[in-house]
């Protein structure tokens, strides 16, 4: 995530935010159309498929799921990992400066 920022690829956090949670999604979504796909080419039918696991709403949960996850890595993750990235590149520049 940072690094979209270090090479200015994003200037801004905002859009950022929203890019991770476009990619978490279409992941998600990938993998739904995937197991959609399964479910048609095994010869049962959708529904036969998501009655199996009982529950109608599945792939809208899944969905919901992967954007209230990754809202909340976001918001919870991203300044802790930010202080990691910028601790790390603070030993790596002082490594190079000294050798």
């Amino acid at each position: 995530m940072k690094s979209l920022l270090r090479q200015k690829i994003v200037l801004r956090r905002g859009w950022l935010f929203f890019i991770v949670l476009s990619i978490c999604l279409a992941v998600s979504a990938a993998y739904e159309l995937l197991e959609w796909r399964v479910a048609v080419g095994t010869g049962s039918s959708a529904d036969a498929f998501l009655g199996m696991q009982g529950d109608p709403w599945d792939t809208q949960e899944d969905l919901a799921t992967a954007a209230v996850g990754t809202l909340t890595a976001l918001l919870f993750l991203s300044r802790w990992h930010d202080r990691l990235i910028s601790r790390m590149e603070t030993k790596k520049a002082a490594a190079q400066a000294a050798g």
